[in-house]
Order: structure tokens, then C-alpha cells, then sequence
């Protein structure tokens, strides 16, 4: 009976609801790894303590519980949540991109459909998926280029969040420089803007390069 309940829960998600098998198709999760998911994207108390991303699937709460029953997140919840994760550093930045490549619909609220779909592709999506979700990251105005701006605006943004927890600390033009040797490798026809094509044929020419990826995997 609490299965049937959980399923009619999830089911009967507030704005725009989504049908339990369109999920399923759309995810790599299982009906009951969605139930649960959905049970602690409302509670967001299940987001905070030490790893959300390694056992999401039994949430143990260690922050005070803040309430989602509409089912909805909006950015500055979003990044009191994402701040729990870097307390030694200044995630808001990070955390406002962050938002904004969840939010596929780009109506300012973070959906548990939205969650979801993403989740799956940083969990357990391919690598071309998982680098295509990189690029419209990056690709702050979503027009389909990166450009050493936006490059630039998402390097300084996880520099400033990672904060004194990086050993050396990163000089100032560190952001800068890295996006500058990243830039010279991806733009290789010199047009001034990173297309899909080029992104997805560096990132996975080049080792540093993907490496420098594992970073920013482990910030998300």
C-alpha cells in the first residue's frame, strides 16, 4: 500500500505534472530510486550534510528541515542548499549557473522533473551526455557558442567557491590563465566562440583537459 502511495505522490507533482513512465523513460532510474528522490527533493533537509550525490538513495537529514511540498525550488533556496556543500568558500556564483542548466524550462523554478533529468545525466549518463550537459553550462546565454567570457564567469565562479580549501592556494589570475590554455585548445578555428563540436571533440582528445572535467563533475 505505501508503494501505491509513493507512486500517486510522485504522480501528482504540483505544476506541470509528468506521468511516472515518462520519467522512467526519460531517466536511468528505477520507479523506486524516483519515489525516493522525489520524497527528498520535497524535504530539503535531505540535500544538506556530508554527500547528497553518494547516498541520495537513503537520505540522512543533518540540517534543519525546510519544507518543499509544491515540489519546487527557486534559486535563492537553491543556493542556501548548494552553499551547505562550501562552506569555506563563496558558492552563490557557481550555484546560480548551476541552477540555471537544471532548469530546462527556464521558468526561474527548479522542478522535480527538471532534477531528475539531470541528475540521471550526471550520474549515470554517457560521456558525450555528460560533456554536452557541460557545454550548455558553460554556455551562460544559451545561444549555442561558449565564449571566453562565459568560460570565464563559470572558472571564476567554482574558483571562488572552492576558497581556502585548495592546496596551494590558486594565484589570482589562476581562472584567467585556465581558461585561457582551455580556450586555445577548443576554438580551433580561431572564430572567437567553442561550438558543441568542439567541445565534445577536445574534452575527449585531450586527457588534461578531461581531467580538468573530473574537477567540475566533483562540484556539482
Amino acid at each position: 500500500a505505501d508503494g501505491g502511495d509513493s507512486e500517486l505522490e510522485l504522480v501528482a507533482v504540483r505544476h506541470q505534472p509528468q506521468e511516472l513512465e515518462q520519467l522512467l523513460a526519460r531517466t536511468k532510474f528505477t520507479k523506486k530510486e524516483l519515489q525516493a528522490l522525489y520524497r527528498g527533493f520535497k524535504n530539503v533537509s535531505f540535500w544538506g550534510g556530508d554527500g547528497f550525490w553518494q547516498n541520495w538513495g537513503s537520505p540522512s537529514p543533518r540540517c534543519p528541515p525546510q519544507e518543499c511540498p509544491s515540489g519546487l525550488v527557486d534559486e535563492e533556496s537553491f543556493k542556501l542548499i548548494y552553499s551547505q556543500f562550501f562552506p569555506q568558500g563563496d558558492a552563490s556564483g557557481y550555484a546560480h549557473f548551476l541552477f540555471d542548466a537544471f532548469d530546462a524550462d527556464r521558468n526561474g523554478v527548479l522542478c522535480f522533473q527538471d532534477f531528475a533529468v539531470g541528475l540521471s545525466v550526471l550520474l549515470r549518463g554517457t560521456v558525450q551526455q555528460k560533456l554536452k550537459w557541460a557545454f550548455d553550462l558553460y554556455d551562460v546565454n544559451k545561444d549555442g557558442y561558449i565564449t571566453k567570457e562565459e568560460m570565464l564567469e563559470i572558472m571564476t565562479s567554482i574558483y571562488d567557491m572552492m576558497g581556502r580549501c585548495t592546496q596551494p592556494p590558486p594565484r589570482d589570475g589562476a581562472p584567467a590563465e585556465h581558461v585561457e590554455l582551455f580556450f586555445q585548445k577548443m576554438d580551433r578555428n580561431g572564430d572567437g566562440v567553442v561550438t558543441l563540436e568542439e567541445f565534445l571533440e577536445t574534452c575527449q582528445k585531450d586527457e588534461d583537459i578531461m581531467s580538468s572535467m573530473q574537477i567540475f563533475e566533483n562540484v556539482i
